[in-house]
């Protein structure tokens, strides 16, 4: 059994680095006798548009890719979302956030605290909205949820561990390269670690193909899968696709998108040469 997925935001054309992953991910499934499936990541309604949305399954179609329908929409899943928030909060996982980012800058400055660590979601949370206990009640319905790290991962019975390619993974100690990520968003209800995390599993997705630059999120998805009780995929982080300074490209190069492309004359075949496929 090989499932997986290309999961792109419709905030923006899709470029030659989202070509690559889609390509390479419709390729070892249709290798493997498996399934690709396409996936839209618009959570944030802010910025998601349908014509971006429609370029996006235009653009996938004339690079030969197809894929089961109807695709799945993260904007319809809030509910369950919502019910697996729940499930953590019981546990005594979660707690309320009230920090801006210009808060957290703020106490990551302070002169005793020394040099900010970074980790996948940027600079480490540092704690400050974390209570002493687990909070009491019935889940906040607007606000933002943080994961308690430390309680989360003293809930597992074991290192975790996790597949990357052909080897196992034990990733380093999370409550100090991770730290108490947002799992709810005030403006979009789930962060995009849980929303991911939910649909892999709702979807049977058994290898997770996706940019080394997601790589140091992995972590965080595998524990959560441990929490909710569900299955982790195989893991692998591809290459990413850089311009000739050496940059991974961007929604914002626009010289390089797809749609670009296409326009200027070039085929799908060009379209996998210039991505070393």
């Amino acid at each position: 059994m090989f499932i997986t997925r290309f999961a792109p935001s419709p905030t923006g054309p899709l470029h030659l680095g989202h070509a690559y992953s889609a390509m390479l991910a419709h390729d070892r499934a249709l290798a493997a006798g498996g399934t690709f499936h396409l996936r839209i990541d618009d959570l944030d309604q802010t910025r998601a548009r349908p014509e971006w949305e429609a370029r996006i399954c235009d653009d996938l179609a004339w690079l030969g890719l197809d894929w089961p329908r109807p695709t799945l929409r993260q904007s319809t899943r809030l509910p369950r979302y919502r019910a697996a928030l729940d499930t953590l909060w019981r546990m005594g996982l979660l707690y309320p956030c009230s920090c801006t980012r210009s808060d957290i800058r703020a106490a990551v400055a302070a002169p005793q605290e020394g040099a900010p660590l970074h980790g996948p979601d940027g600079v480490i949370y540092p704690g400050t909205c974390r209570p002493d206990a687990p909070p009491e009640g019935p889940m906040p319905a607007d606000s933002a949820l943080r994961l308690d790290m430390a309680r989360a991962v003293a809930r597992l019975d074991g290192p975790l561990r996790y597949r990357e390619k052909d080897e196992t993974i034990a990733p380093p100690d999370m409550t100090e390269t991770v730290g108490d990520v947002v799992l709810a968003r005030r403006d979009m209800g789930a962060s995009y670690h849980l929303a991911v995390v939910l649909d892999d599993a709702d979807q049977a997705i058994t290898h997770v193909i996706r940019g080394e630059d997601l790589s140091a999120a992995t972590p965080i998805h595998v524990l959560l899968q441990h929490l909710l009780g569900l299955t982790s995929p195989a893991y692998h982080h591809h290459r990413l696709i850089r311009d000739e300074t050496g940059k991974r490209l961007a929604k914002r190069d626009d010289a390089r998108a797809i749609a670009t492309y296409r326009a200027e004359g070039t085929t799908p075949r060009d379209i996998r040469a210039l991505v070393g496929l």
